[in-house]
Formats: C-alpha cells, sequence, structure tokens
C-alpha cells in the first residue's frame, strides 16, 4: 500500500442505534472501494466488520471494528461502533480520532436512543456530523417523517444533501441536491446511471438545492456576497461551504442509502472523499501542557493509542492515530505515561482481523501494532525528539452497573483474574476490582448487557463457569459520642502466661476540634485511613502504668477491630482513643497480651459510644426526556433519592441526586425499562452520610445472623 499524505486521509465514524445498518454500510464501503470483491451480510455472518463469536451469535456488533477503503486517490478510515448503550466507550474512543461522524439512522425508526444518545458525544467532542437515513428499500420506510424527527430532535441546521424519489419496496433512485441530478440504481444494486432530473421533480428540486444554498450562505460571509450577486453558488462553492459548515458544525448533511442493495454508498464515499475535512483540516490535539499538535508531517512524531484487543493466533493489537510526524517500521518510541520504550517492529492497516503490512504512517493516519510491552489504551507514544507530551486521554464514561463474580470451582480463580484483567485491557470501561473490604471481586460497566456479554465470553470461550452475585456495600463505621472501656487479657497455661490490661476513651474525630482535656496527651499518632476518614491514637499514661514499648501493639489490636468494624464487620473511620491507663506484670506481659487488650476495649467502648453506620452516597445525573421526567422522578424518589435539582439539557431534563449506593443495584435496567432506553445516567461517589435507624436495625440483624451462621 502506498503512503498516503495527510490531505489524502479521512478519518469517519459509524454511529447510530442498534439495527441502523452500520456493520452493513462499512461492508459496502469496503466493496465500493475494491478492498473486498464480495460483500458479505450479517445474517450471513460473514461481514469484515462482526467476526468475534459473541457478534456472530448476537448478529450485532459488540467491540468498534477498524476498517478502511479507498476511494477517488483517498485513504478512508472507518471504524463501525455497536449501537447499544452499554458498549458506549467503543463509541467514545472512536469519536476521539475520528473527524467526521456518519449518524446511520433507519428510515423505518427514525430517530431512536442510539441516535440521541450518540448525538450527546459527538457534542461533547465537537465533531461533524452528516446524517445518513438508512434502509429506505424496506417497506415501512419513511423519509419524510425521518427528516421531520432529525429537525426536530437536532435543530434547524439538519439540511437535505439529497432525497429519494421513491422510498419503500423499489427504491431505485436518489435526487442530489449538489449535483442537481438523479442517481438511479439497477435492480439489486450497483453502479448507477447519473440521468438529469425529471420533470416530475424538478420544481421540488429545485426549492431544496435553493434552500440548501440559502441555508450555506448565510453562515458564510463571502458566499453570502457570491449568493446576493448571482444569485446562486457554483458546485464548489457549494462544496466548499459544506466543509466549512461541517467543521463548524452549523450543518449537518442529510444523505440517502439503502445498504442492504448497496444503493447511494458510492455516491457517499465520494461525498466523503471530496467534500469531509482531512485531519490537517480540523482543530489540532491539545497536550495535557496544552501544546497543540496541528497533524504536520515534519513535526516530531505522537500518536494516541485508543484501542486494544487481543487476537487469536496475532496476540495484542494496539490501534494508535499519528497526530504529528510520521511513524516507520521498526521505529523506536518513548511511552511518557508509563516512563518506558517500545519498539513498533510492525505496522498495519486493519480491516477487522484481516491486516495489511505497510511501512510508514503520516500524521492523521490509523494503524495498527503488535505486542508492545507497557503500552495500553489512551497512552501516547512519541519520538525521542518530544520524550514528555502526553496527548489528552480519551474520557470514558463512569460505570453504571456492577456485579461481584466468582467462579463456580475454586481452582478456576487464578486463571479467571487473569482473564479479567486481559477483558479490562481491551475495554477500559470493563473495571474489575478486588476488594479487600467487601471479600469481592467486583465487576463494573456500562450496563447489564455490557457484563453479561462479558460473562458470555468467558463461559463460552474460556470454558470457565462463573456466577454473577449481588455486590455487598462498602458501609463504614463510626461513633457519636464518647464512651470509655477497661479490658483485662489474662492467660496462664504454665511458664510464662499473658497480662494486659488497658482503660480506654474514645470520641468522635470533628476536622478542627480540640483535644480532650480529661487526660494529658503525652503522645499522638494521626492515622490517614485508607478508607477515608481518620484514627487518632493518644497516649495519655502517667506514672509508668503501660510501658510506651507497648503501646504500638495497642494500635495494632486497635487497627485490626477498625479494619473489621463491631457492627457489621465494615471499615470505621473518624475515632478519637485515648489510652489513659492500665497494668502490666513484669513476666507475663508481652505485645500479644496488649494487642488482645487494645482490641476488645476499643470493641467494648465502640459499642457504648453511640455508633451509627454509614452509606455511600453517590451523585446522580440522569438525562431523560420531558415526558418521562415524573416516571423517573417517583422512581428515585422510591430508592430513597434527594433531589437536588434539575436543568435542560438540548431536548432534555437533567435531573440531579443524591441516592444511597445500596439503592442502585440494576438501576440502569430499571431506568431503561422506564424509558424504553431513552435517558442515561452517570454516577460518581459523593460522601458518607447516617442510614435510617430502622435500614441499621435490619444491617445489625443480618450481620448478627451471618456471624451465627458462620459460627
Amino acid at each position: 500500500m502506498k503512503v498516503f499524505q495527510t490531505n489524502e486521509i479521512r478519518n469517519i465514524v459509524l454511529i447510530g442505534g442498534a439495527k441502523s445498518g452500520k456493520t452493513t454500510l462499512g461492508e459496502d464501503m469496503l466493496f465500493e472501494g475494491g478492498v473486498i470483491s464480495r460483500r458479505g451480510s450479517v445474517e450471513d455472518k460473514n461481514t469484515v466488520s462482526d467476526y468475534r463469536p459473541i457478534e456472530l451469535e448476537r448478529q450485532n456488533s459488540v467491540v468498534a471494528s477498524v476498517l478502511y477503503t479507498l476511494y477517488d486517490g483517498k485513504k478512508i478510515n472507518i471504524i463501525d461502533t455497536p449501537g447499544f448503550d452499554d458498549f458506549i466507550g467503543e463509541v467514545v474512543a472512536a469519536l476521539k480520532v475520528a473527524d467526521t461522524a456518519l449518524m446511520v439512522v433507519n428510515a423505518q425508526n427514525g430517530v431512536e436512543v442510539g441516535t440521541e444518545i450518540t448525538w450527546r458525544h459527538t457534542n461533547k467532542n465537537h465533531i461533524p456530523v452528516i446524517f445518513v437515513v438508512n434502509s429506505l428499500d424496506l417497506e415501512h420506510a419513511n423519509f419524510d417523517e425521518t427528516v421531520r424527527q432529525l429537525k426536530l430532535q437536532f435543530g434547524k441546521n439538519v439540511t437535505l444533501m439529497q432525497y429519494p424519489v421513491n422510498p419503500s419496496i423499489g427504491f431505485n433512485a436518489i435526487i442530489d441536491l449538489l449535483k442537481m441530478k438523479m442517481y438511479k440504481y439497477p435492480q439489486g444494486g450497483g453502479k448507477p446511471e447519473i440521468l438529469d432530473i425529471p420533470e416530475s421533480e424538478k420544481a421540488k428540486a429545485d426549492e431544496l438545492h435553493n434552500t440548501l444554498v440559502e441555508e450555506l450562505a448565510s453562515k458564510d460571509e463571502s458566499l453570502m456576497e457570491v449568493f446576493f450577486d448571482k444569485g446562486s453558488l457554483t458546485e464548489e462553492q457549494i462544496s466548499n461551504g459544506l466543509k466549512t459548515g461541517l467543521i463548524q458544525r452549523s450543518i449537518f448533511p442529510v444523505m440517502c442509502i439503502g445498504a442492504k442493495q448497496n444503493i447511494g454508498v458510492g455516491r457517499l464515499l465520494e461525498f466523503i472523499a471530496s467534500g469531509v475535512p482531512a485531519p490537517n483540516e480540523m482543530p489540532g490535539v491539545k497536550t495535557t501542557e496544552g501544546k497543540e499538535l496541528k497533524f504536520n508531517p515534519r513535526d516530531p512524531a505522537a500518536a494516541l493509542v485508543f484501542k486494544t484487543t487481543i487476537e487469536p493466533h496475532l496476540g495484542e493489537v494496539s490501534f494508535f492515530k499519528v497526530y504529528s510526524g510520521e511513524i516507520t517500521e521498526a521505529m523506536d518510541m518513548i511511552n511518557p505515561n508509563r516512563g518506558s520504550k517500545e519498539r513498533l517492529s510492525q505496522l498495519f492497516v486493519m480491516n477487522g482481523k484481516n491486516r495489511e503490512k505497510v511501512e510508514k504512517l503520516l500524521a492523521g493516519d490509523i494503524g495498527a501494532t503488535i505486542k508492545l510491552k507497557a503500552t495500553f489504551t489512551n497512552n501516547t507514544l512519541n519520538s525521542n525528539k518530544n520524550p514528555d507530551d502526553v496527548i489528552e486521554p480519551i474520557h470514558f464514561p463512569e460505570p453504571k452497573f456492577r456485579v461481584a463474580v466468582k467462579a463456580k470451582t475454586q481452582n478456576d480463580d487464578e486463571k479467571l483474574g487473569s482473564i479479567l484483567s486481559e477483558i479490562n485491557k481491551m475495554d477500559p470501561t470493563f473495571i474489575v476490582e478486588y476488594s479487600k473490604e467487601l471479600r469481592q471481586v467486583l465487576l463494573h460497566g456500562q450496563g447489564e448487557l455490557h457484563l453479561n456479554i462479558a460473562k458470555w465470553t468467558i463461559e463460552n470461550l474460556e470454558k470457565i463457569g462463573i456466577e454473577f452475585i449481588a455486590p455487598k456495600i462498602p458501609y463504614r463505621e463510626t461513633i457519636t459520642k464518647s464512651a470509655k472501656s477497661t479490658y483485662r487479657h489474662k492467660k496462664q497455661s504454665g511458664g510464662a502466661g499473658q497480662f494486659g490490661e488497658v482503660y480506654m476513651m474514645i470520641e468522635p474525630y470533628r476536622e478542627g476540634m480540640k483535644d480532650q482535656n480529661e487526660f494529658p496527651i503525652r503522645g499522638r499518632d494521626v492515622i490517614e485511613l485508607d478508607w477515608g476518614g481518620k484514627l487518632l491514637m493518644h497516649n495519655c499514661i502517667v506514672g509508668g502504668a503501660i510501658d510506651t514499648r507497648f503501646m504500638p501493639a495497642i494500635l495494632k489490636g486497635i487497627m485490626e477491630k477498625i479494619e473489621e468494624g463491631p457492627l457489621t464487620g465494615s471499615y470505621a473511620r473518624d475515632i478519637v482513643v485515648s489510652i489513659y491507663d492500665g497494668k502490666m506484670h513484669p513476666v507475663d506481659s508481652n505485645e500479644i497480651s496488649f494487642r488482645l487488650a487494645g482490641r476488645h476495649a476499643f470493641k467494648e467502648a465502640f459499642k457504648n459510644a453511640g455508633p451509627k453506620i454509614l452509606e455511600p452516597i453517590y451523585d446522580v445525573e440522569v438525562i431523560v426526556p420531558e415526558e418521562k421526567m415524573g416516571d423517573v422522578m417517583t422512581d428515585l424518589q422510591g430508592r430513597r433519592a434527594i433531589i437536588m435539582g434539575m436543568d435542560s439539557e438540548g431536548n432534555y431534563q437533567k435531573i440531579l441526586a443524591k441516592v444511597p449506593l445500596a439503592e442502585m443495584n440494576r438501576y440502569s435496567t430499571a431506568l431503561s425499562s422506564i424509558t424504553s432506553g431513552r435517558a442515561t445516567y452517570s454516577m460518581k461517589f459523593g460522601e458518607y452520610t447516617q442510614v435510617p435507624g430502622e435500614i441499621q436495625d435490619k444491617l445489625l440483624k443480618a450481620y448478627e445472623d451471618q456471624e451465627k451462621e458462620e459460627e
């Protein structure tokens, strides 16, 4: 393959709802570009894009596939993304490296959930969007209604560039408002006849052409002057205006296809090759230090790894976009994220699982390499001339769904851990947490389907039986008042025995609080607890009642009980402990005696100090259609939510709430059910607050019953 210059490269991403036809469109593009000689189909399970076992079984995309085609001297990199919100991480990563998004819309269904969700992400990335209305060759296709919905949902900048002459069964003709020609396709699709617009369509085409021209002229002063002077614009002026409008997101062209029969795809590729921006026509990317990389092949090389996969017989494949300079085979590069060096032993361009070796990739291009030692998704690779630049990373969405997982056979635990780590490499939105506190392995993801796909992979491909169970809640325990306790540990069993006696006072810790003045403080330990909060330990011993050398042992005993709280076994926090008296024996006192005395004295004092259980509260943001607001609010209030505010976001409403984590189990599934999948949400940890009394009583009883079962 020849080396493509930056201005000869186009980077597009196919986005939209599930079953909108993105994968079929990608297949058509490869066929039209001569990269494949025969079109596969989703139903026949032989497309270039969907080749993984889970995709073949489900007949929809689960992982984004990186493809390319060639058209009119241009290399068009294509990323085909999944349509379900559970796999939104694949979309977010693709939007980071694409320069234009093709929003594929099924003309039978109009604007769907996937259309709305992916649109929000194009807004965040400020990426140009072309609406591609697909399935115009199917029975219930309704182009006019689809366009009406697009304009209603996404604004007046949605502008027709084409329209179908005869949508539904028998669809074979498109009026192109840029070329002002009719494209007529033979039965079954293929190369079209390019004809003059028939008289029956002339008035409609002229009116829509004028609307397109006026729309472009209104957004560009130079075009406005030409339009006022001559009353029209040339095809070249319209094309330039479209490109400017795309880059500025002031226009969103609408094009027509019937991907099943490959109708309209060649014209779409022609427009991509000539009308969408090359990488160097788009704004540059920033580094974390604010430096801008402008896709200049003469600058030092810099690339971002945006995707990692593990392919059979090939191993780990790292996909990257070159943001400046050029990358060559066998090039040594520096990973500033990890402070390591990498050699790119081989370079490829990929079409699904198929690869083609290349010797060089220039700024703006997308490629892949294999078997990097310590470079993962979101890592930068630089030449030695700019070793410290770090490209702004992809901001993946926070997880919204979690389960605990365990292998059905204990012998598989180690292998399961390794597999989960590999899945996380391929999908950064799939997060594995080994919780020492909860004694569970937790999986965090974007939804129930997201994690169920991982389960399918582990059970069917890795042959390890696993089960998902409800995750425990990381409660915290603390106290609300001061209390004293005394504990004597005494054990005699012949020879030297064990003896330690501790007098202790505990009180709740608050930032800025004054020290207690009942006992003199002769020593102080301030411990920042790993799980949040503090433990302060005061040595208030006078007269040598307990030797100083035993104080660390007492602290160790206290820490043991803090790590396994007296109420529910959860971590305790925010406590001041004052050791003010005790006794020791000249022979029998030792560290273990005072460790046990400190542990039991703390437990006894804790239970008398107004103990309270704290629960994690999350800040939840729900984006919901206005007509579903009431249902969503009612559901949230049933989850003990406190509504903090409401705001509008485009055509949607945003609900801000504080919700206990204990009430968020399976919320993504419930929200989808309530809103028919049209709402989305995000959540992040906010704070710990006291649980209501009746819930604390239930938690105490449950822990008590659990301890009885374990005895």
